[in-house]
């Protein structure tokens, strides 16, 4: 891995198995996955979900905002069928374990990459706004705490659009590594006054695509690059030509075929 950038999946494996469940997790971890990227959000009794919108109606198809609902209520909704509404139709399709398609914890996902059979790490996002503003974060260091995960040896690194957030992380511990996404090009520039010097940038995909210089400014300053949604092979090969350290994509497995063969679709 120290010539190749890592690959982390993006809400799982999502571009085959609906995003941020269980299942999609563990497909991805099988495919090779060395990194999960998660969103998580908290519910109004306090527990960390690994959901990306604040409201249910695209993966849950409903109405609802999750920080309104209880994680019972969010437990008797299903969070898979919407990637394929047509499976039950469909004869040769693999069974599906349903527990595996509900709203996923937090804890179960640190469980998951704990337990699993050999070392994996997380990109955890906090989403911002929410009306419970520091609260996610010190629920999330809390969280890992209890996995002995908030020191230095943590596989888990701490992701947001908000400096406010990453600084806040940086208050509640300063051992767990900081990324600072953005998707404008002046946003870098913009947060050195207020980040710290070992910020990881996080530039989504398009952004690298249109400024690719810019990028690489940041990459040869020292700074460490994690870029999102890295899927298409030219995009991957920007990325790599760029000095990114990490790529953030919907498809691991093809992604970690063609960045070991150098070949193939993705």
């Amino acid at each position: 891995m120290e010539s190749r950038p890592q690959v982390v999946a993006h809400r799982g494996a999502s571009a085959k198995v609906a995003e941020h469940t269980l299942q999609a997790f563990v497909a991805a971890l099988d495919e090779g996955a060395e990194a999960l990227e998660c969103d998580v959000r908290l519910t109004a009794d306090g527990h960390l979900v690994c959901v990306h919108d604040r409201d249910l109606r695209r993966t849950a198809q409903r109405r609802g905002v999750v920080s309104t609902m209880e994680l019972a209520q969010l437990e008797e909704l299903d969070f898979a069928s919407w990637k394929n509404p047509w499976a039950d139709l469909d004869d040769e399709a693999p069974d599906a374990d349903p527990e595996r398609g509900k709203v996923l914890t937090m804890r179960r996902l640190l469980e998951t990459a704990r337990d699993y059979a050999r070392p994996v790490e997380l990109a955890i996002e906090t989403k911002h706004p929410t009306r419970y503003a520091g609260l996610v974060e010190r629920r999330l260091v809390q969280l890992l705490d209890e996995f002995d995960w908030a020191g230095p040896r943590s596989p888990v690194r701490v992701m947001s659009f908000s400096w406010v957030a990453l600084r806040r992380i940086r208050r509640l511990t300063p051992h767990l590594p900081l990324v600072f996404l953005m998707d404008g090009p002046t946003q870098w520039l913009r947060s050195r006054p207020i980040s710290e010097p070992d910020w990881i940038a996080g530039p989504g995909m398009a952004l690298v695509r249109e400024h690719p210089e810019l990028v690489r400014r940041i990459s040869m300053a020292g700074s460490r690059v994690h870029v999102w949604t890295v899927n298409e092979p030219t995009d991957i090969d920007l990325c790599v030509d760029l000095g990114a350290e990490a790529l953030i994509t919907d498809r691991p497995g093809p992604t970690l075929r063609y960045l070991e063969q150098g070949t193939g679709r993705v």
